[in-house]
């Protein structure tokens, strides 16, 4: 009896089964913290990325119908008699062109609903105006994969026909970027990942043509 009692009695090591239990609670705070501050990087990383993207969009290549001679960047609207040279081009004759990829092949389509009287179908030079997009990308936030972006052509109403000196529209370019995944430390044990909400960015197109950015 005497020797229960004394083992009842005994406090030895009981702050260190206070510090085991606490321990766990502690780690997962501890983690979290840091997990904050880690989402918001990446969060950061990917804003910033889809910003140098759109920034390189407009001013470097134009994607839809690379350099193919009916291509979005050669197209003339006045000399096919769609619309009167020096006339803007109506958003009926440009709908929009989205540029999206599968497993790295880029492809363009006419925005839903609209009719393209012009070629969007990506050729090698297409390619690899979408390839060098990507990469620029890379840069800023090494996570993202082809199949992430997305890159929209609207209309903005700028631009006119037969303009000599570049493609005949201005469009509205947007690049996004989506389906972007974060681990956090607190996930390993357990498996699973967060999503970054997606991010976009539009400037109005400049050059359209060329291969470098500043």
């Amino acid at each position: 009896m005497r020797f229960l009692r004394s083992i009842l009695d005994d406090r030895r090591a009981a702050s260190a089964a206070e510090f085991a239990l606490i321990l766990p609670v502690f780690l997962i705070f501890l983690l979290g913290t840091i997990d904050a501050g880690r989402y918001a990087w990446e969060f950061n990383r990917a804003a910033k990325a889809t910003q140098t993207g759109a920034r390189w969009a407009v001013v470097t290549d134009l994607i839809p119908g690379g350099d193919a001679d009916d291509g979005l960047k050669n197209y003339s609207f006045a000399e096919t008699g769609e619309v009167t040279q020096g006339e803007p081009v109506d958003d009926t004759l440009f709908p929009g062109v989205i540029c999206t990829s599968e497993d790295g092949i880029a492809e363009c389509e006419c925005a839903a609903g609209g009719t393209c009287n012009f070629e969007v179908a990506v050729d090698a030079t297409a390619q690899d105006a979408w390839d060098r997009l990507i990469a620029r990308m890379r840069n800023i936030y090494p996570a993202i994969d082809s199949d992430n972006v997305v890159v929209e052509y609207a209309w903005s109403g700028l631009g006119y026909s037969g303009d000599p000196f570049g493609p005949d529209v201005a469009p509205l370019t947007t690049v996004s970027l989506r389906d972007m995944e974060f681990q956090p430390l607190t996930f390993y044990l357990f498996g699973g990942t967060i999503g970054i909400p997606e991010s976009s960015y539009s400037l109005t197109l400049e050059d359209g043509d060329g291969d470098y950015s500043n």
